[in-house]
């Protein structure tokens, strides 16, 4: 090979390197969108793995609110999103709900994302106002068969995880309580308090200060296994065999991303759940650190869109 045609050559590797090394390069600027309004705990999750996320990956991530339809709105922007690394979406429950949930699907919850790694879950508690005299789950289902139709749970948005589980709950005892729609938890735990509406299945940051100030009573818990910060509570599951359900947290991107930059990301992710100050802003707020390996999310989220859809069928749930 003469000169001239080495370096042709040459230039042309060097080129097409580099034009490699720009593709995974990491955007300066990441947009983090969350389908909930601020405030809340998937707001909180967000912007606790962007903090830690600019230390690691040396750029800024932006939380962007895009509440409504269930989370949907925000996943579809990150579903129309370049492949880049520019857009990701903090997930929630609800993006393996709604497929089943909703008439018209907007997006494929696997298809149309890039699984990247779940972040935490969250324990649901079920709680009753203070003076309905019941100790525990055994002693409510006892009282909800002697009064059919009678007692109520507060609902904190249809079709959420918590309205879901709290179905599975009814039709698993074989009980009949009403179901009370609010719009948000904040109104659905005030009546509870308020002695308004008689019970209430919801997230451990939602409840865990008013537990704690004796306002309202805990009854049980949602996982098979009692939670360290409340060791008194029973699992439904003693009562209810196979009772388990909980929300989380999790990491998508659009569909299309370079594996090499989902690995770079993942062992961010990774790395940051396991930094002693998001475990503590996690467990703090009631959940549980989990930070996955993209496989292993994308195994998960299979399992679970498969399974709520399930519930959703035996509930008889839908949104329009």
């Amino acid at each position: 090979m003469q000169r001239r045609d080495f370096l042709a050559a040459f230039g042309a590797t060097a080129a097409t390197a580099m034009l490699a090394r720009l593709a995974h390069a990491a955007p300066e600027v990441t947009k983090l969108f969350v389908g909930a309004t601020p405030g809340g705990g998937t707001d909180l999750v967000a912007r606790s793995l962007a903090a830690e996320l600019e230390q690691r990956r040396k750029q800024s991530f932006i939380v962007e609110n895009r509440g409504g339809a269930g989370g949907n709105i925000a996943a579809m922007a990150v579903a129309k999103a370049d492949p880049d690394g520019s857009t990701l979406l903090l997930s929630y429950t609800s993006h393996a709900i709604n497929p089943a949930l909703f008439d018209k699907k907007p997006f494929d919850p696997l298809k149309d994302f890039t699984p990247i790694s779940l972040i935490a879950s969250s324990p649901l508690l079920l709680v009753s106002r203070p003076d309905l005299g019941v100790r525990n789950v055994r002693e409510l289902i006892a009282l909800a068969k002697s009064k059919p139709g009678k007692l109520s749970i507060a609902v904190a948005g249809v079709g959420s995880a918590n309205h879901l589980a709290g179905e599975m709950f009814k039709r698993e005892a074989g009980i009949d309580i009403i179901s009370v729609p609010y719009k948000g938890a904040s109104p659905a735990v005030a009546d509870v308090v308020a002695s308004q509406a008689d019970l209430l299945l919801g997230n451990v940051a939602t409840v865990q200060p008013l537990l704690q100030a004796g306002k309202i009573k805990g009854l049980g818990v949602s996982t098979v296994k009692r939670l360290d910060t409340f060791p008194d509570l029973a699992p439904i599951a003693d009562v209810l065999p196979g009772f388990d359900y909980s929300s989380w947290y999790a990491l998508l991107g659009p569909a299309g991303m370079s594996p090499d930059l989902v690995a770079q990301l993942e062992k961010a992710v990774r790395a940051s759940v396991a930094s002693p100050a998001m475990q503590k802003r996690l467990t703090h707020e009631g959940l549980v650190p989990v930070g996955s390996s993209a496989a292993e999310f994308n195994r998960f989220l299979q399992s679970e869109i498969a399974r709520w859809a399930k519930v959703v069928a035996l509930t008889g749930t839908r949104v329009s």
